[in-house]
């Protein structure tokens, strides 16, 4: 980390470009189809223009923030996602402990390269949420959820948006179809290498398609709240776990998982890994909290590279925002040392644009703070993202 200058969070991704094989980078940093979400995701972020009050205290700023009684230190958190050990030896571990050094909450994927016990042993301190897919298998599922439970991750993501894999060209260009070795998913058994790596598919996400469950509906959530309500009821001291929904892209599903038990909903397009062509997430976000009214916490995440980012999705409506690939750049660079730079960044960030805005708390963040430009805001053009 120290052979390249880390400023803001764009560096660490400049660095990892220059570290890590193009293979693995384009994997990270690419999206689908023509990658126009993946771009959006970022250009949406500017067409949100701040609105500063003056003349008010703000000599001590305070960015905690609370979800479902559990206190965060800061309003974003690691959003689950898969396979970090292949930018670093100790990947989720690394990246659960940076969480637990910044109290905020990391999310582990199913796909992840280092297990739910194993993540649990190593960052015992830290507040995790486990990441659902549906599996064809349901009692493979039901175990997944039963060993979440058990090593005291404290929420449940049910991610919703992956039916399929969107077509990721930038990995089918560079034969990326499957784990390199040693690498597997270590949440399911040795035995499912067989489906995940079977090379069908000329990317390696969509071979995990064969995994899924995509005949499952809205009932699927009292089910998931059921298994978790059931395990937890033998012991007074551990609640049962939040459900929060993610890959939420309309008002009407954001109504619907709510109608259908969700305690939260996590608007979400994958990073721009999905459904190339679906709105940016921060233009997703006003019509869902809208719809919503308040009932239940809304998440965010896609394309927060800066603190003013993290305050503009926070007036918005958001109670806390995900971070995603830029993790995996920092891991690439420094492991868990540099991803808790970038947290430290991002906090900084945060704190110099609540106290510029005149917010000296999370809790003084109102939609009141933002507002689209009087002209329209400026014509943003997309491009590729082969930086």
């Amino acid at each position: 980390m120290n052979s390249f200058p880390i400023y803001n969070v764009y560096d660490f991704q400049l660095a990892a470009k220059q570290k890590i094989p193009q293979d693995l980078y384009e994997y990270l940093a690419s999206g689908t189809d023509d990658e126009q979400t993946l771009a959006e995701n970022r250009a949406a972020m500017k067409q949100w223009y701040l609105r500063p009050r003056v003349l008010r205290p703000v000599s001590n700023i305070c960015t905690r923030s609370n979800l479902f009684n559990q206190h965060l230190n800061v309003p974003f958190f690691v959003s689950p996602a898969g396979v970090q050990c292949l930018c670093d030896p100790d990947g989720e571990c690394a990246t659960a402990r940076a969480c637990g050094t910044f109290g905020t909450i990391f999310g582990h994927s199913q796909h992840a390269t280092k297990s739910i016990e194993e993540v649990a042993q190593q960052a015992p301190d830290t507040n995790k949420w486990y990441q659902l897919y549906i599996l064809k298998d349901r009692a493979m599922t039901r175990s997944l959820i039963r060993r979440a439970v058990q090593a005291g991750y404290k929420g449940i993501f049910l991610t919703v948006d992956s039916p399929r894999f969107g077509y990721r060209e930038a990995d089918a260009r560079n034969g990326f179809n499957a784990l390199p070795e040693p690498f597997r998913l270590a949440n399911y058994p040795v035995s499912f290498i067989d489906t995940y790596n079977r090379q069908q598919h000329d990317a390696w996400d969509q071979n995990s398609e064969a995994l899924f469950d995509t005949s499952i509906t809205w009932d699927i959530i009292p089910w998931i709240k059921d298994q978790c309500s059931t395990m937890t009821s033998s012991s007074s001291s551990c609640p049962p776990l939040p459900v929060i929904v993610k890959g939420i892209h309309t008002a009407e599903d954001a109504i619907l998982a709510v109608q259908s038990g969700a305690d939260g909903i996590m608007v979400s397009n994958h990073g721009g890994r999905q459904l190339d062509g679906a709105l940016a997430a921060m233009d997703i976000l006003p019509e869902v909290v809208s719809a919503v009214g308040g009932l239940v916490p809304i998440l965010v995440d896609g394309g927060f590279q800066r603190g003013t980012d993290i305050l503009k999705a926070l007036a918005l409506g958001a109670t806390a925002v995900g971070i995603g690939k830029p993790v995996f750049f920092a891991l690439s660079v420094g492991g868990q040392e540099a991803v808790e730079k970038l947290f430290q960044m991002l906090t900084g960030e945060l704190e110099a644009a609540m106290a510029l805005c005149g917010c000296a708390s999370v809790q003084e963040i109102t939609p009141r703070l933002v507002t689209r430009h009087p002209s329209g805001g400026p014509l943003v053009h997309y491009q590729r993202s082969k930086l």
